[in-house]
């Protein structure tokens, strides 16, 4: 199975799957980008798989019906162009032969899923939407810290190899802020020097893994004493790992 991030907006990804013959495509925001990868590659539309409401994540949906041989899946609890098949925590999908299991990660948005297939090779594959970036995470539009904690700790429960596929080129603003909550983080330094290098090449940064996001990324390290310390410095109530979150992500939302 052949993996592509298609560039859309200023700085989304819509990510496609194909086999050669058939593909499936996440969160197209903009048609343009799938029409053109889908000409290009001569392959057919077999499914649309959505995160989020948003409408850089579905703006491209019902333009793209025409070419469509099969279903577009979204999120249960949330507004998305009908027709689309409804799904919740616990779900199961097929897509090009690939099965998917669909998790509940509120937050982003109050019924934000992501899919996880391990079915494509021998790590996993996550397209978690707005929820987790790497070196970041997504603010807190309609969603609580306590339930966007809870949605990354579970998806930094999986297992470390998980190729984390999220739609948003933001890698080096975030690592820019984990690097003022983090200072001495040797491994986020390493990465950052990484990630400037490939976007001066104009090279994308992802997929990430989750072993990675867990040694570089704060909103998963809330546990961790220099980050728990920092936090404190800027309003957390207390050491919790929620209350530490929820000033992270404040502070995170004005740093420039």
């Amino acid at each position: 199975m052949n993996l592509l991030a298609l560039p859309a907006f200023n700085d989304n990804y819509i990510w496609m799957l194909h086999d050669g013959v058939r593909a499936a495509v996440v969160d197209p925001g903009d048609a343009g980008p799938v029409h053109e990868a889908l000409d290009a590659l001569r392959l057919q539309l077999s499914a649309i798989l959505v995160t989020h409401h948003h409408a850089d994540h579905v703006g491209g949906v019902d333009a793209l019906r025409g070419r469509l041989q099969g279903s577009v899946f979204g999120p249960a609890r949330e507004r998305i162009p009908t027709p689309f098949t409804p799904l919740s925590d616990g779900a199961r999908i097929e897509a090009l032969g690939l099965r998917f299991e669909v998790i509940d990660v509120p937050g982003h948005t109050a019924g934000h899923i992501a899919y996880l297939t391990h079915d494509d090779g021998p790590d996993p594959l996550l397209f978690c939407g707005d929820t987790l970036f790497s070196g970041g995470c997504g603010r807190l539009f309609e969603g609580t810290p306590a339930q966007m904690h809870q949605s990354l700790s579970r998806l930094s429960a999986l297992p470390a190899k998980t190729r984390v596929c999220c739609t948003h080129e933001y890698t080096l603003s975030n690592l820019k802020f984990a690097l003022a909550v983090e200072p001495a983080n040797e491994a986020l330094a390493a990465y950052t020097s990484e990630c400037q290098a490939l976007r001066a090449a104009g090279q994308i940064t992802l997929p990430s893994t989750i072993g990675r996001e867990l040694q570089i990324n704060p909103f998963l390290r809330c546990d961790q004493p220099a980050v728990v310390a920092t936090a404190m410095a800027h309003g957390a109530p207390n050491p919790a790992p929620v209350a530490v979150f929820g000033a992270l992500r404040e502070w995170k939302n004005h740093f420039r």
